[in-house]
């Protein structure tokens, strides 16, 4: 078994009026439009979801939480990343650090930063130190729509031989 992983996770969402604007587990309440999605839209976690069982080679949130199933309407993307979090840690992982990049052009959101990242840090039973946010703007390119990027590093818990 290898001593770290690394996993990859990306999402985006159209945003639309009259959605709440939701970004790793924290509402954004004065976004003017929210994410377009089967769930609750949380670019931000399904990304990092993405990102756990990219790097334990399960594929993506898709295959556990279809958007054909009528169970997952509006679901709150913290149980997507907490059952995606099982699935790591059962094959004998935890997350080490997270790194993600958030594409939205409005609102910004530098004032939210520590909120975003102590968050995404509890939820995954992190230090805040091992979380970073990074926040860009499309330049205009693609105003409607919010895109996350994150990388994570998994370690093997210690005396797991699975």
């Amino acid at each position: 078994m290898l001593p770290y992983r690394i996993g990859f996770g990306e999402d985006a969402h159209r945003l639309e009026g009259g959605r709440p604007l939701i970004l790793g587990g924290v509402e954004i309440e004065d976004a003017p439009r929210g994410a377009v999605a089967h769930s609750d839209g949380d670019a931000v976690l399904h990304a990092v979801a993405d990102a756990l069982l990219s790097a334990v080679a399960l594929g993506d949130i898709g295959q556990y939480f279809p958007d054909t199933s009528e169970e997952n309407r509006d679901l709150d993307s913290r149980v997507i990343l907490a059952r995606c979090l099982t699935l790591v840690r059962e094959r004998g992982y935890v997350p080490a650090n997270v790194a993600l990049v958030v594409t939205l052009d409005r609102p910004k959101l530098g004032s939210r930063r520590t909120e975003i990242a102590r968050r995404v840090a509890e939820l995954l039973g992190l230090a805040f130190s091992e979380v970073g946010v990074s926040f860009k703007t499309s330049e205009g390119l693609a105003p409607d729509h919010v895109q996350v990027r994150v990388t994570v590093l998994l370690t093997r818990v210690q005396g797991d031989d699975a």
